[in-house]
Parts: structure tokens; C-alpha cells; sequence
């Protein structure tokens, strides 16, 4: 078997997942051009098929060779194998331990979103001039048409429409403003009228809430008046009376 004309590969440049020097197994090497398991003859990659007959099977393993299908063109590459087992088995041992480190082994918690309000939750932001002035500014700073920049086919200037609507809404607002301010001014001295009623009311009411529940009151008080009939315990301490029953 005649090599393949290319130079020689060394497999202290390969990667060692791509090698097999076990010792007491056969040799192996993954063909670099098809990407197979391959045997070796005279540290040589047998000849072998790349398989074109299956796209979909990117790798195939030992003794898994294709009926039809042209002759791979990494048959019969050279490998100068330039190391032994041992430092082979040291390179796969890193190799693993760094693709351990990577991988990340601690599992975060997935973010939990807050639910949606319901529609009915929803409380739409009231309007004002002020915010639609602040939004129509912020669209002509960004828009070309806005600017006059942005033209037609024959170099007509193109209208924008969400800016004239914008326009449309602030003067709207702005002719709006001292009837909606009237209409605020009105609610806050309703309430502020509301407030004081309800503070002028309130020793009354709480003096009608208090004789409601004046005779219940008087008639625990009477039943904790009276002491119990029979003669004091001569063993038992004294009972303190005035603090059971504070005076008046």
C-alpha cells in the first residue's frame, strides 16, 4: 500500500480524542478528511470509503464501512506517532478535566416573571399636554420624514403621519387644559370640603357610639361591684380591693 502523497501527520498535533494507543488494543485514528474510526497498516489509515451514499451519518465507527461510495482521500495518510501511551493518556486526561471545569455544574433557578395583570386591573395613564409634547419631541428627533429628510421617488418630500397625529393630540390637550384643570381644582376642593364635615362630625358621632353602649358598660361595672358572700379565708392572703377595683 502506497501512501497518499501528503505529508505526514504527527500525533503530538492531533487532538488526543481523535487517537486510540490503549495498551493491548488496536490502534486507531480519526480520518481527517471523512471523520471515521480507521485502522492502521504500517502507521498508515487503511483504505476505507468516505460514505457518500449516506450524507446524514457524520461518523462511522470501526468495521462500519459503506457499500458504495468513492474512495476517501485520507486513505493512506501517514502518522508519525511521536508519543507514547503514557503521554497520550496524560493529554486526554487534561483534556477532559479542562472540558469538566467548563461546564458549569450549578443549576439557577429559571427567574419567575410576575403574572399579567387582568384586563380589568388595568388603569390606563391619563393624557396630558405635557407627555404628548415630550413624545412628540423625542419622534421628530428620530424621524427623517419629521426632519425633511426622507423623499419619494421624484424627490417629493414624504408626510408623516404618526407626527401629525401627535401634533393633532397635544393641540387637542393643550385647548383642553384649563377645562380639565378646572375639573381637578373642583374635585380637590370637594374633597378638602369633604374632610373637614367629617372631622366636625366625628366627636359627636363618637359621643352617640359611646351612650349606645353606656348601659352595658354600667351593668359589668355593677357585677364586678359586688363581692362574693361568707367569711374571709384566714389562710389566704388579703385581697387587694383597690386594685381590682380602681376607684373613680
Amino acid at each position: 500500500m502506497r501512501h497518499n502523497g501528503r505529508a505526514p501527520i504527527l500525533a503530538s498535533r492531533m487532538s488526543p480524542k481523535h487517537l486510540n494507543l490503549r495498551e493491548g488494543e488496536p490502534r486507531l485514528v480519526v480520518c481527517p478528511d471523512c471523520e471515521s474510526w480507521c485502522g492502521l497498516e504500517r502507521s498508515m489509515i487503511k483504505p476505507h470509503r468516505d460514505g457518500t451514499e449516506a450524507p446524514t451519518r457524520a461518523r462511522r465507527y470501526v468495521g462500519d464501512k459503506p457499500s458504495r461510495g468513492r474512495r476517501c482521500p485520507g486513505s493512506a495518510q501517514r502518522i508519525v506517532f511521536d508519543v507514547t501511551s503514557e503521554q497520550w493518556g496524560e493529554r486526554l486526561l487534561e483534556a477532559e478535566t479542562t472540558a469538566s471545569a467548563r461546564r458549569s455544574t450549578m443549576v439557577l433557578p429559571k427567574v419567575k416573571a410576575a403574572p399579567a395583570p387582568a384586563v380589568s386591573q388595568l388603569v390606563p395613564a391619563p393624557l396630558s399636554a405635557e407627555t404628548i409634547r415630550r413624545a412628540l419631541r423625542g419622534h421628530i428627533q428620530q424621524c427623517r420624514a419629521c426632519k425633511g429628510k426622507a423623499t419619494s421617488r421624484v424627490g417629493e418630500p414624504l408626510p408623516c403621519r404618526d407626527g401629525e397625529r401627535l401634533a393633532v393630540t397635544f393641540l387637542r390637550l393643550l385647548r383642553q387644559e384649563p377645562k380639565r384643570r378646572a375639573v381637578r381644582d373642583l374635585f380637590a376642593r370637594e374633597r378638602r370640603r369633604f374632610d373637614r364635615q367629617y372631622a366636625a362630625a366625628a366627636p359627636a358621632r363618637r359621643a352617640f357610639e359611646w351612650g349606645a353602649v353606656l348601659p352595658a358598660v354600667q351593668a359589668v361595672d355593677s357585677e364586678r361591684a359586688q363581692l362574693p358572700t361568707g367569711d374571709t379565708p384566714t389562710e389566704a392572703p388579703s385581697v387587694p380591693l383597690d386594685t381590682l377595683r380602681p376607684s373613680r
